[in-house]
This record gives C-alpha cells, structure tokens and sequence, in this order.
C-alpha cells in the first residue's frame, strides 16, 4: 500500500515539494494530498504588485500551475479546504471543507505544515472599513483593482518597506495621489541603514509621493462602512483606498496547537532537512524559522526564494533521498520606477546588534565604463568585521545594472570571504557592462584599506 503524504498549504513550499515527491515516487509509492484554503495553487504573491500596476496583463499570468496541472501529475490538491487541526498521535489531520461546510479526518504517513505566513494587522480603530486592505493574494489583488475601478483617487499606503514600496509604485503609475504613511524614520528602514535609505526617499518624492516619515497611524476615519482618511498623531490624511504593507508573521499556530515546537522567532522549529522535532511532521516556507548564516540565530524571512528550495529540499527527503536547506542571508532586492534597491546579510545596524565590532563603508561607482554611453551611479556599502576583515553584509541603491550586483556579494557572503579576498575576485569586465574595476571590487578594496 501506498504512503500517504498530507501537505497543509497549496502554494510555494507545499506544491514545490508535492512536485519534488512525485518526480521521485510513483503514485503507487506514495499518495500526495494538498489541503489549501484558497481558490488557487503555486502562483506568485510577489508579482502582486506589478498586477496592480499594470505591468501583469492578468491574474492568471501569475499562476505557475493550476489545481487541474497538479492533478494532472499525480498529486491529488483540495483547494477551499482548510486544515483546522493536527492530532500527531493518532496521525490525523481534522480538514473543513470551507464550500459545503463539511469536516472530515484524513490519515497521514508524513505530514508537510506549508501554512505560509499572514499580514501583519494592528487593531486599529477603523481597521475593517471597506477600502482598507492588504496585498497578500490574488483575492486581495482583486479587491484593490475594484477600488480602482470604482473611481479611488486618493490612496495611503502604510509601510515603507518592500510590499509598500512596490504598491506605492503601482499605485502612482494608475494616476492616483499617493501618500506613503511609515512610522521609522526611512523607508526600507528594516532593509537598509538610514545613509542608503535617504537615496530611496528622494526618489519617492520626486516622483510625487507625499512620504511621511516617523509617523506612526492611530486609526481610520469611517463614514458608512468605508474609510475616508488615515489617522496619526501628525494629523489625518485623506483616503479612499488604503494598503496595510507592514510585514508578515509566520502561520505557525496551528503547528503550535499540536504540540509542534515553535521557536522564539515566531517560527516552526526545523532542521536543515527541514525535519520538525514530532516523528513523521515536516515543514516549509513563511512559517518555518531558518537559520542565518552570519549570526547562527534562528530568523524567519519571508522569501519565495526560501520557500522554493525548502519545498524541494522536503519533498526530495520525504520520497527517501537527501537534501539539505543550507540557511539564508536575507538576499533581497526591489525597485522603485528606475530606482534599485538591494541587500545581503547584515546592515551596520543589524551587525551591532548582533555583536559584531562591524564598520560600514560606502562607495559610489559607475555602472559601465565612464566613457561608454549609459554610465549610471551607484552606492555600495560594505559591512565588516572591523579586527578581522569577514565580510558581514551589503547594500546597494542605484540605477539599471546596480541591483543584480549584489548577488555577487551575497555569493561571497556564502563563502565566508574576507573583504581583502573579496578585491581579487575575477569578475568580468567590458566597457559596456562594467569599469575595468568593477564597482563591488573597488567597494571591498576601500573596505580592505580601512582594515
């Protein structure tokens, strides 16, 4: 008889690993059930932005594979079904199905927790008046665009970090007036050290948004069920539309609930098989904790990077072969219009508060060679260990060909590089492409001559 798997959660981490399991086992081998309480499977909550935007056609382009492509495969995917508990002893999941009202217990052999993670939400006053959303789905994507379409013009996004600069963006380029409300004194304030953040703040205003630093939201003013302004102790701000971008907590209840560790981050405690510590339960995505690979501690990033690999990595190990998840860095990047933004490991202020005796050190280069025609600037900071030169982390904001830079770093960061080994790396270079020293050579060159 066929194992059965039970995967909770149909998007990044769960269908990566059902995929994985069953490239691996025959359906005869092992029987792969999805439980997802949404209407859709394996699609990309990052392009939500850019849906709203209008640079993504349509909904659907989102979608990696649907429920019938899954089915397809072998991999049997319940959507509007949502797990409401886990009985570990018994090896029992407890599934309501949200459409016909219905409960039901499904045996599990090994168990997969995907649950994602959710929007953080305060309890504010006004909190649930229409207009006042989140961009986390495709159901939240729609929404939005009815607000749209029924004629918002004033819109406050409330948060500066990546999910509200990205909206702000969208927003602004569909024509409306666009107030970005952020409590830290910098935007991407959680991202970058306030030195870097500055470039991202001139951006915002120039392009016309009202950004409003250190100021923190009270509420919402609402007249017959539906927000009219944004309320701070600085004062209140005209809305019609408002998006909540203000970070995610890992869905981890449901492990917690069941008796499955959670750790001090907020996470489901996995190893680097992604292994939890209850026999046979397995887990992956937003609502696991990783480990960072600079600090050692336990840390919950929300990356569809992460979510990918791990999915795999726990599909792969669940069918009966091997596979590690190697921890995170925290390597992001975005933009704003023709602005990129990018970072790896650890600003200058994480680096203190983790311990290290770290300096900062900042240069600005040209993307290409000074005299080929397109030359753009960029800013790099580099972060390192002050006594012995380990790179730490970096950050870089510039124009086209600035952010992608910083996959470099972040793969001399994997490597445990020092700032000195760092300036002898052989990277290519061509007029059009890069100077003869390329920006993050001269970056870690001016780290190593402080050493």
């Amino acid at each position: 008889m066929a194992r059965r798997l039970v995967i909770i959660g149909g998007d990044a981490a769960g269908m990566s690993a059902a995929a994985q399991a069953r490239r691996m086992a025959s359906v005869d081998e092992l029987e792969i059930v999805a439980f997802e309480r949404g209407s859709r499977t394996s699609y990309s909550a990052c392009g939500l932005p850019y849906l709203i935007g209008g640079l993504v056609e349509t909904p659907d382009r989102l979608v990696a594979r649907t429920p019938q492509e899954h089915r397809a495969k072998g991999i049997e995917v319940r959507i509007r079904h949502e797990v409401a508990a886990i009985d570990t002893h018994a090896s029992k999941v407890k599934v309501h199905d949200l459409d016909h009202d219905r409960e039901s217990v499904v045996h599990y052999d090994e168990l997969l927790i995907a649950t994602g993670a959710s929007g953080i939400v305060p309890p504010w006053p006004g909190i649930d008046a229409e207009g006042v959303l989140q961009l986390r789905t495709l159901e939240d994507a729609a929404k939005v665009e009815q607000r749209l379409v029924a004629g918002a013009q004033r819109a406050v996004v409330v948060g500066a970090g990546y999910i509200g600069l990205e909206v702000a963006e969208g927003l602004l380029a569909r024509g409306l007036d666009v107030t970005v409300v952020e409590r830290l004194d910098a935007p991407m304030g959680a991202a970058l050290d306030a030195d870097m953040a500055a470039a991202v703040a001139d951006a915002m205003r120039r392009a016309g948004i009202d950004l409003r630093l250190g100021t923190a939201v009270t509420g919402f003013t609402v007249i017959d069920g539906r927000v009219t302004a944004v309320e701070s102790a600085a004062g209140s701000v005209l809305a019609d539309l408002v998006v909540i971008g203000l970070g995610v907590r890992a869905n981890a209840e449901l492990a917690r609930a069941a008796g499955i560790g959670v750790g001090e981050a907020g996470g489901i405690i996995v190893d680097d098989h992604l292994r939890t510590g209850t026999p046979h339960v397995w887990a992956a995505g937003d609502c696991v904790e990783s480990r960072h690979r600079i600090t050692g501690r336990a840390v919950v990033l929300a990356l569809g990077t992460h979510a990918n690999k791990q999915g795999r990595a726990a599909g792969t190990n669940i069918a009966g072969g091997e596979a590690s998840f190697g921890g995170v860095l925290g390597t992001a990047i975005t933009k704003f219009q023709h602005l990129e933004i990018a970072r790896t490991g650890l600003t200058e202020r994480e680096a203190a508060a983790a311990g290290f005796d770290a300096l900062g050190i900042t240069t600005e280069a040209p993307s290409r060679a000074h005299y080929y025609p397109g030359a753009q600037s960029m800013r790099i900071k580099v972060v390192f260990e002050r006594r012995t030169g380990r790179f730490l982390g970096a950050q870089i904001v510039g124009l086209e060909g600035a952010g992608k830079r910083i996959d470099v770093l972040a793969t001399a960061l994997w490597t445990g590089m020092t700032v000195q080994e760092m300036g002898g790396m052989d990277l290519s270079y061509a007029p059009p492409f890069s100077p003869v020293w390329d920006p993050v050579l001269l970056a870690a060159g001016k780290a190593a001559s402080k050493l």
